[in-house]
């Protein structure tokens, strides 16, 4: 039998772009988002590959991730891999001005959302003795910036929470990565400038950013790596980058 991966933020960006290259290793699918439609559109792209099980719900939200989870079939319910890849960034400001909604969704989605999933996936995996979790950080959670302490808060916040998986999963048999990407181009600036996309574009201009597949490949890189081999800790620039905010354009 395949093995089974369970994605968050599944319908663009980054976890669109791991269900596609884990689709090429043969690896089922739950593809997990709030954008049914996108899922859909998802699911039948890969459907001559591999198997897929869609689930939509808030990561924010512990009754809506439980309910979903529960609702899993039978054959869908041994998960071999988590990807806890839903996360946002709302908004660019100093701690003073910040907006309490847009601190809120950041913790939300990136913090608490990635520990109700795993609150809910790690006990199967755990009585399976064995199993992989993929945690989204950022280089944001290894060097924080100006106007970003929020954001790059809830990075930290996942780069803590990584690590003491590892501590607390090791034992059984339970492998976890984490992963830092550098500047990416999806739609993570549109959403953190409230969809200015002009605004947004110009994080990219004079250089040439990562792109969804660039991490999606190291992220399927990782988890098939040997089964005697844990990849712990993955930071990835573009070539241009040297840190969060040092960029040499052109």
């Amino acid at each position: 039998m395949n093995k089974i991966a369970l994605i968050t933020g599944a319908s663009s960006g980054i976890g669109a772009a791991t269900a596609e290259a884990f689709a090429t290793s043969g690896i089922d699918l739950i593809l997990c988002g709030r954008r049914i439609e996108k899922l859909n559109e998802l699911s039948s792209k890969l459907a001559s590959k591999v198997k897929t099980h869609l689930l939509t719900f808030d990561v924010s939200d512990f009754e809506s991730v439980k309910k979903a989870i529960e609702t899993l079939p039978a054959e869908w319910k041994n998960i071999d891999i988590l990807v806890n890849n839903a996360g946002n960034a709302h908004g660019m400001s100093a701690i003073q001005d910040g907006d309490v909604a847009d601190w809120e969704m950041m913790i939300g989605s990136n913090v608490t959302g990635l520990l109700y999933v795993s609150k809910l996936v790690l006990p199967g995996m755990v009585e399976r003795k064995t199993g992989h979790v993929v945690n989204l950080s950022s280089v944001a959670g290894k060097q924080t910036y100006e106007n970003g302490a929020v954001y790059c808060a809830t990075k930290k916040s996942v780069e803590a929470i990584s690590e003491g998986m590892r501590l607390d999963l090791t034992k059984h048999g339970i492998k976890v990565t984490n992963i830092a990407p550098g500047a990416v181009e999806t739609e993570f600036s549109v959403v953190r400038f409230k969809g200015d996309a002009e605004r947004a574009a110009k994080v990219y201009e004079g250089f040439s950013p990562l792109t969804a597949k660039d991490i999606a490949d190291a992220i399927n890189y990782c988890v098939m790596a040997p089964d005697h081999v844990t990849i712990a800790d993955m930071t990835i620039y573009a070539k241009a980058q040297a840190a969060p905010t040092t960029v040499y354009r052109k």
